[in-house]
Parts: structure tokens; sequence; C-alpha cells
């Protein structure tokens, strides 16, 4: 999949950075993805086109070249700051979004929901055909997040060489929509000392992280990038299937049904269920805060659809041009 490289003016760099700060963002929530966000921004194709360029080719072109044609082989600028974007918001508002799920997890949870309940709703429209091959495909896309969301949690030792490969298994993760990345460090029983690495500025284990997550990257992207190439509907009924799955995980009412204390003191839901909100309030004797719930739903729609609408208008201004 070749990828074609925008004419890009510095505001358009800015609107790129906040795109991955928004990626970056949702990494740090189990549940949901960075790869959702990137594709209903519009930047999933590029990015994954991008990555699929990076490799020992490059080096060939470095030294015949120069290091301007090498830049603009493996899309650089857009990679550095995409990733830039990614890298500050993690470090930004991974506090915060761990406070707001502590404090406020239904309004989070239904944030989510509306922003991803939005993003099937696009991606429908923009799905080429729909025949077998692609019914099965959106099938097995729901499958495989509901299988994952109803995992156990396991429950193993923050070492740097695990967290090496829970790098290289979540940027798999991250980079599909629909399959959260922090939830699968969560079913290894790694999100809580890769937060606390994050939190704590642990050189030394973030770069474990940070190596496993290079080379799941580098690895991945280019089966992806070549399913996308020659079976671009069916990939992307899977990649729907995964969004739709991922309802499942951020649905707000949620009882908690078996659960745990971590080694660090902390409670952890092995086992939950979907409720609704007045059996949520029987069972947790809590308030479903219905209204607001809702009103948070509808907030993530507008926010897709207003981005969408403004995307467009940018679009036609800048062909008009």
């Amino acid at each position: 999949m070749e990828t074609e490289l925008p004419n890009r003016r510095p505001r358009d760099y800015l609107l790129l950075a906040a795109k991955g700060m928004a990626m970056g963002a949702a990494d740090v929530v189990p549940g949901v993805s960075g790869g959702t966000i990137a594709l209903l921004t519009g930047i999933y194709d590029e990015l994954i086109g991008s990555l699929k360029n990076i490799g020992p080719a490059n080096l060939v072109t470095l030294f015949k070249c120069g290091p301007a044609a090498f830049w603009r082989e493996i899309n650089g600028t857009f990679l550095v700051v995409l990733f830039a974007g990614v890298l500050v918001s993690i470090k930004t508002f991974a506090a915060v979004i761990a406070w707001c799920l502590e404090n406020y997890p239904l309004l989070v949870w239904a944030f989510f929901s509306g922003l991803i309940a939005a993003s099937v709703v696009m991606l429908w429209r923009k799905q080429e055909a729909w025949h077998w091959r692609q019914w099965l495909a959106f099938a097995v896309g729901v499958f495989v997040v509901l299988f994952i969301s109803m995992a156990r949690p396991a429950e193993l030792p923050s070492s740097n060489w695990l967290l090496l490969g829970g790098g290289f298994i979540a940027i798999v993760a991250m980079i599909l929509p629909g399959i959260s990345g922090s939830f699968i460090l969560l079913l290894l029983g790694l999100y809580s000392g890769l937060l606390a690495a994050v939190n704590n500025n642990d050189i030394v284990a973030l770069l474990c992280f940070l190596v496993g997550a290079v080379l799941g990257l580098l690895s991945f992207s280019r089966i992806l990038a070549w399913l996308l190439e020659r079976y671009h509907t069916t990939t992307l009924a899977v990649l729907l299937g995964f969004l739709v799955g991922s309802l499942n995980v951020t649905w707000p009412w949620k009882v908690v049904l078996e659960s745990t204390i971590d080694r660090h003191g902390e409670k952890i839901a092995l086992v939950q269920a979907n409720v609704l909100p007045a059996d949520f309030a029987l069972e947790t004797q809590s308030d479903p805060m219905t209204v607001l719930v809702l009103c948070m739903v509808f907030f993530g729609i507008f926010l897709v659809l207003f981005t969408e609408c403004v995307a467009r208008l940018i679009s036609h201004s800048s062909k008009k041009r």
C-alpha cells in the first residue's frame, strides 16, 4: 500500500499533533484503542502505510540519496509529530484519566461509547461492499473483541522483560481499532506496572516497553498494510467488527461479579457484567446518573460528527485553492 503524502502546512501539523494526543489519551484507557481515534480522524491509512515503509531498504536510500530523501521516504515529519502528540498525551493525561476513571467512570465510558458508536456509523457508510465474506469478517471481528473483553485478567510480575513483550503485544492492539492495548496489558497483569512507570519516570522500564512497541509496530504494520491493499473491504469489515465489539467494553453500567486484590493493594475486577441503569443502582447502591451518561454519549457522537464536518470543510476549501 503506497502512501500518498499530503501537502501539509504548519497548522495542519498542529492538528496532526492534536490527533496524536487524542490517540495517546485513548490508549491510556483500558477498553479504548488509539487505532479507533486514528481511523475516525482520517489518518489510519497514512499511519499504517508510513510504518510499513520503514525497513532496511531505507538505509540504502539514506546513504545513496541523503537524509532528505530518506526522511521523505519514511514520511518522517508525519510520524514524529503524531507520535510526539501520543507520548506527550500519555505522560500528561495518564494521571488525569486515571483520576477520572476512579471518580467519574460512568461519564468516561459513556463519552467513549458515543465516540465509537458515531465512528461505526461513519465507517459503515464508507464500506464499499457487503457480501458474505464481509459479513463473515465483521462477525469474526465482533467475536474476537467480545472474547478478549470477557477474558480473565492474569497477574504477572511487571519485570522489564515482560514489559518488552507486553509492549510488542499491546502496540499491535493499539493500532487495531476496537482492541485496546491498555486492556491487553490489563489482561496480562502489566497495566498497573506500566502506569506506575509512566508516573514515576522509570526510564529503564519505559525503554523496555518502547523497544517492544517499536518492534511490534514495524512488523505488524506490514501485515496490516498488505491486508488493506489486497482485501480492503474485508479488512475494513473486520475493523468495523472490532469497533462494534468494543461497545461491550465501554458500556457504562457494569457490576463486578468477581474481583481480586493485586500486590499493590488495589482492587481489580476479574469478571463484570453489563446491566441496565436500574439494576446498576440496585446492585451498587450508587446513582446511575442516567441523564448525565446519556448527555456524555450524545456529546461523544456530536464531537465525531462535528470533526467530520470540519474535516470536509477544510478539504473542500483546500480543493478550491
